[in-house]
């Protein structure tokens, strides 16, 4: 049974005391493919040695971070090009827009999402969105980029039925993590009437960590927990859950 963690940051401090032993526990659990979202310039480098290390278990992408997105946002721009320039990413992310720490920077978010998506493009390439309070103004950038060739995840979904189907009319499949497990996280109240065609699993890692570990530092191996979620809101087993979102997960990474 393999198991895909769609959305990572094993690369954070948060893991620097035992990340070696933290990865091979999520090994041991299935989970043997884990993709990794960038912030910004300054987590490239550790994201590149995490390669390194484990060439056949990690898949890096390239972006800029909407909570990154400062006064030095072109020079980080640029970056993002000159990466995606020189070596192969699997997809642009996470970009997007997040309005829960500062709604001041909408402007700039907005043009560095657009630019973003456009490189994705560029690239033939998808991308894993980040939204926080802020579905009217994602939704109405993925409206005006709307194409054959916009596809990817919307990580972490945690939005409305009415908001599931958007996102998936957009080619997004959703990132289903820790919140599905929470008992005031609502989308497990109608995630049965989304085709898990559609769906992904993530941990978002270090962050978001599912029950019984709400609270805690998340980590891989507790994708686990998210799991065992969709089996009960879907009424399928485990294997088949897994071998799914796997699928779902080649067909965005194509790997």
């Amino acid at each position: 049974m393999i198991i895909t963690d769609t959305h990572t940051h094993l690369y954070s401090k948060d893991f620097d005391e035992d990340r070696g032993e933290m990865i091979h526990r999520a090994i041991e659990e299935g989970v043997s493919r884990f993709f990794i979202p960038a912030i910004d310039s300054e987590h490239t480098e550790a994201m590149l040695q995490l390669e390194k290390e484990y060439p056949n278990n990690m898949f890096l992408m390239m972006g800029l971070h909407p909570t990154h997105v400062k006064d030095n946002y072109k020079a980080e721009l640029k970056h993002v090009e000159d990466m995606l320039a020189k070596r192969h990413f699997y997809a642009v992310g996470e970009i997007g827009i997040d309005l829960y720490w500062d709604k001041s920077t909408l402007g700039i978010q907005q043009e560095a999402f657009k630019h973003q998506i456009k490189l994705a493009k560029q690239y033939k390439l998808p991308i894993v969105i980040h939204c926080r309070d802020a579905f009217n103004e994602i939704f109405e950038v993925l409206e005006t980029e709307k194409s054959d060739d916009l596809f990817g995840i919307f990580h972490c979904f945690t939005g409305t039925l009415e908001q599931a189907h958007q996102a998936i009319s957009y080619n997004m499949k959703l990132g289903i993590g820790g919140v599905a497990t929470f008992k005031n996280g609502k989308i497990d109240t109608f995630l049965n009437e989304i085709d898990l065609k559609h769906v992904v699993l993530e941990t978002d890692a270090p962050y978001l960590a599912p029950a019984p570990y709400r609270g805690k530092r998340n980590e891989s191996a507790y994708v686990i927990k998210v799991l065992e979620k969709l089996v009960y809101i879907y009424g399928v087993s485990l294997e088949e859950i897994a071998a799914i979102t796997t699928q779902n997960s080649k067909d965005v990474f194509k790997i």
